[in-house]
């Protein structure tokens, strides 16, 4: 039975038909002026913040082996998590926001899908020529020219993929060892691996993909409508001003029947998705302004006013001041949640465990000793040694020694044992442990309690 498509009318949404290859024209103007800028400084930092030393050693590394993250002198380790979990819900909520003030800003201009995409755009537009001759070379029968062209742009392609898979590599692996072992043929298979893998990963969603993992696979673009709003403003196009579209001669004065569009398609063929911004808004649209700057250079050039194609909205964005309101406090809250994060992390953490063998038992002096494990962390990159105490509890005495080593990053379980020779008044009584770091006198304490097994009757 064939398949057939419901009356038009009746299509509450549809995808964009994107099966054929979209050859970007390259534009330049204000926006992409703005956008060219972040994206030299998005990827100054992502290839440059490896390279920071702190104390002759990468300032930021995430090692997956010990499952921990390093950031200059601390050391996250999984229960340090909560940060992680803090930081990507301000992040979230920002991006909510600035989508609720402009729409997909973070898409057009630092998403980076887009900022790849845009560069591979960038290097096949050296080798193969303007976007119509781009598309010509690929319409064009096989020849050595051909050949030549699609086989330095796929190398060139393939180059930046390796360099954008090393780079992200060298947050799991010390750079000053990867570059030197990958390139020596000496890193492990594993490396090699991940390489390749992330490799594949940017050539294809970059040179292959590119529009169809904003429009098909992307979950933003889906939800993103949520957050709009008529003070949203976004890349519209004004038809008032626009229609009756039609071309005429630079120069000569505008038809009277005729808008300021001289439909010369130059707004889509800028556009990175393919979409034409004047049939209406549309969710593909990632309101990067390419076709801001086509229009505004054409009505330069007929010496109309700009700002036919332009960043507006329904109404000021101060109104529904609720709305602000919500998003500031949210923002405010997850803010004051990351300090106190910060005050209340120690560099040192300690967690301690009954013995399950033997809640207690006396000794040969007739003394009644509890054994304690405890499980001590150091979060510094310096080597700590802590002076080991006990508090709360009269008349006890630790059997075992009070200082306690540490390297860097060391996580250690010491067994100790408490005793007294007083009989406690009560079954448990109570008492802190106390690990005091001996270098910058900074306590930690963890609360436990001492099973005496007999109840002294008063």
């Amino acid at each position: 039975m064939a398949y057939s498509l419901p009356p038009e009318d009746l299509i509450i949404f549809s995808t964009k038909d994107s099966s054929g290859k979209i050859y970007i024209r390259e534009q330049s103007g204000f926006y992409q002026r703005i956008r060219r800028a972040l994206s030299w400084l998005l990827m100054a930092l992502f290839i440059g913040i490896p390279f920071i030393q702190y104390n002759g050693e990468q300032a930021f590394r995430i090692n997956a082996g010990q499952q921990t993250i390093e950031l200059f002198s601390i050391i996250l380790f999984p229960q340090d998590f909560l940060i992680a979990a803090l930081l990507f819900t301000l992040a979230a909520f920002v991006l909510f926001y600035v989508t609720r003030l402009y729409g997909r800003v973070w898409c057009g201009y630092t998403c980076p899908q887009t900022v790849w995409t845009l560069m591979f755009v960038w290097i096949e537009r050296r080798i193969e020529g303007s976007h119509n001759q781009s598309r010509q070379l690929d319409n064009a029968r096989f020849s050595l020219n051909k050949l030549a062209k699609k086989l330095a742009k796929h190398l060139s392609w393939l180059v930046v993929s390796v360099v954008t898979a090393l780079v992200f590599m060298s947050y799991f692996i010390p750079q000053s060892e990867l570059y030197s072992t990958f390139f020596a043929l000496q890193a492990a298979w594993q490396v090699y691996a991940w390489v390749g893998f992330f490799a594949l990963c940017t050539y294809f969603n970059a040179g292959l993909i590119r529009e169809k993992m904003c429009l098909h696979m992307c979950p933003y673009s889906r939800f993103q409508s949520a957050m709009f709003n008529t003070a949203t403003k976004l890349v519209s196009y004004n038809a008032g001003r626009g229609e009756t579209r039609g071309p005429r001669k630079r120069g000569s004065d505008k038809p009277a029947n005729l808008g300021d569009c001289v439909d010369c398609n130059l707004c889509v063929q800028v556009c990175p998705v393919g979409i034409d911004i004047r049939d209406g808004m549309q969710y593909e649209c990632i309101n990067c302004g390419l076709c801001i700057d086509a229009c505004d250079q054409t009505m330069s050039q007929f010496g109309y006013a700009k700002g036919l194609i332009n960043y507006a909205a329904e109404q000021s964005t101060g109104a529904n001041l609720s709305g602000h309101l919500a998003y500031g406090v949210t923002i405010l809250v997850t803010l004051v949640a990351i300090l106190g994060w910060a005050t209340a992390r120690t560099n040192t953490e300690l967690t301690v465990y009954r013995e399950r063998n033997a809640l207690y038992r006396v000794n040969t002096d007739g003394a009644i000793e509890n054994t304690f494990t405890l499980n001590v962390i150091n979060k510094t990159k310096t080597a700590r040694q802590y002076q080991l105490q006990v508090e709360g509890m009269a008349y006890s005495q630790l059997n075992s020694d009070a200082t306690l080593s540490l390297q860097a990053g060391e996580q250690r379980q010491f067994v100790v044992s408490i005793n007294t020779m007083e009989k406690p008044a009560t079954l448990f009584t109570p008492f802190k442990f106390v690990l005091l770091d001996i270098q910058n006198a900074e306590r930690v304490t963890e609360l436990s309690q001492f099973y005496s097994g007999t109840i002294v009757a008063r």
